[in-house]
């Protein structure tokens, strides 16, 4: 049976940085992800075929998606290089974990006097430390748009307040939020792909061949959603704190 760890193993430094089987992943998928783009983008036409077709399309969904949400084209087209990126990483990273074989090769090591595989592919998904930088980089990116769009001053009004009692004391609640948003997306995002993983690991095992191929059709359906829940809430989020006081 494949070995479960909650956290990812390190395969091989380089000087005295560790590199985990999940930064090999994420690797692979940020290659994937520029493949994807430089072959859509590398012989443009104005009525577009192919992979062309198929980048314009998914640009286009995310960019629709960011304009309903908002309300402002503009405001929609800020956000969507961020948006995007969440989205496309997210589910391209979640499903490379279902290729077959993705984490059958190894390297053999001795932990506690008996000898382990460690996976050299891990989903990037399943390790806190990356789902923790996308919390930050979404709740720091909230912050710079907010003070781009309506102002520095207009902004942290919303965090200190001395106008009022009620004011500073929602003020004091929305600090709070935004510090809670780094905890529940990264923890929500890691449980929801670990969790998958493991259903994986050993329903294969217990029952291998035909009956893990729904799990494997769940799991792909998850990956979509869990990339779709973090792009959206992000968004609506930033769209949220790009509005004044009042407009809340």
């Amino acid at each position: 049976m494949e070995k479960i760890s909650l956290s990812a193993e390190t395969i091989f430094h380089i000087g005295p940085v560790g590199i985990t089987n999940s930064i090999i992943a994420t690797w692979l998928a940020i290659i994937v992800i520029v493949s994807i783009f430089v072959f859509a983008t590398r012989k443009m036409r104005t009525k577009p075929t192919g992979i062309q077709n198929f980048g314009e399309f998914i640009i286009e969904a995310l960019l629709n998606m960011c304009t309903g949400v908002t309300g402002d084209r503009k405001k929609a087209e800020k956000f969507l290089p961020f948006i995007a990126t969440f989205f496309l990483f997210i589910m391209i990273a979640n499903w490379m974990e279902l290729i077959p074989g993705f984490a059958a090769f190894g390297l053999k090591e001795v932990i506690h006097g008996k000898t382990e595989i460690v996976p050299i592919l891990r989903s990037a998904n399943t390790d806190l430390n990356t789902t923790l930088a996308f919390a930050i980089i979404s709740v720091f990116a909230t912050q710079f748009f907010g003070i781009a769009i309506i102002g520095f001053v207009k902004h942290i009004k919303k965090y200190i307040n001395f106008k009022s009692f009620i004011d500073f004391f929602v003020g004091i609640l929305e600090i709070i939020s935004e510090t809670s948003r780094i905890i529940s997306f990264s923890f929500r995002l890691f449980g929801n792909i670990f969790a998958g993983e493991v259903l994986l690991v050993v329903i294969s095992f217990l029952v291998p061949y035909i009956i893990p191929i729904p799990f494997y059709g769940l799991e792909l359906f998850v990956g979509f959603i869990q990339a779709l829940v973090f792009s959206m809430l992000t968004l609506v989020f930033m769209t949220v704190g790009t509005m004044e006081h009042e407009e809340h």
